[in-house]
């Protein structure tokens, strides 16, 4: 089977991407055509997708080729190769892609049990720095969850989060309530959203009187405030948020490859 340009019925969906794919290697274009066909919803979280066999049928191209952009992928945690079972989209319920998005770790290394609670979640009107960061604009409604997390029940981390009102319809204190799972895990699969990369910039300061009441501490206490973007697939913004860590007795971790 020739590596050609691939045929017009799998040609990029924008002018842009087309005109770019036309200059990336071949597997470039697999990868770029794999991930419209997740931003679709064709294959959803926890599923197979098809057999590298399968996929250069359809793309008309080689096993080797396929393979290569599915390795891509599968370095990026969008999917997950299984030994024997096949390749599967990623889910946030998978221990791998979870911790991906939680980088504070206790000193000690020992792990430790990790709990919730919600302070509000109200849907209002974003802030313009939060509006340009979702790509809304002022008058667009987000929800702004705030929610305050604790390890061995303390409480560690404050967070601020907004998220697009347009996507996230019928989000709710109940309903984060009712589901005791992991947040991300609730947008994608109550919400249909995956959150596939993130951004973020990190900061010391000293924690403001809110933060501190919070997290039962004195006001001015050095506290680390990471600031994420999270996108999902397309690279659209689709989170933002904010978060003050009491590091005490834990450090933020971090892989550089």
């Amino acid at each position: 089977m020739s590596d050609q340009p691939i045929a017009e019925p799998y040609a990029l969906d924008t002018g842009r991407a087309a005109h770019s794919a036309a200059y990336s290697p071949l597997y470039q274009q697999i990868k770029a055509m794999l991930l419209q066909s997740l931003d679709r919803g064709e294959w959803k979280p926890g599923e197979p997708i098809p057999s590298e066999l399968e996929l250069a049928a359809r793309f008309q191209v080689s096993q080797g080729t396929v393979r290569k952009a599915i390795d891509e992928l599968a370095a990026d945690n969008l999917l997950l190769r299984r030994q024997g079972k096949g390749t599967f989209v990623a889910t946030h319920y998978e221990a791998k892609v979870r911790f991906r998005f939680l980088r504070l770790a206790p000193d000690d290394g020992r792990q430790q049990a990790t709990s919730s609670r919600v302070l509000e979640c109200s849907r209002i009107k974003p802030p313009a720095d939060v509006a340009k960061q979702l790509d809304l604009r002022t008058s667009d409604q987000v929800f702004n969850l705030r929610r305050v997390l604790s390890f061995n029940d303390v409480p560690t981390i404050f967070e601020d989060i907004w998220l697009p009102g347009a996507l996230f319809k019928g989000l709710s204190t109940e309903l984060l309530a009712e589901h005791k799972i992991p947040l991300y895990g609730l947008f994608e699969s109550e919400f249909g959203v995956s959150m596939v990369r993130a951004e973020e910039k990190l900061r010391a300061l000293a924690a403001p009187t809110e933060q501190a009441q919070h997290l039962s501490v004195q006001t001015g206490t050095p506290l680390l405030q990471v600031e994420r973007v999270a996108y999902t697939y397309g690279d659209r913004p689709v989170e933002v948020r904010r978060g003050w860590y009491l590091t005490q007795h834990f450090h933020y971790r971090n892989s550089l490859n």
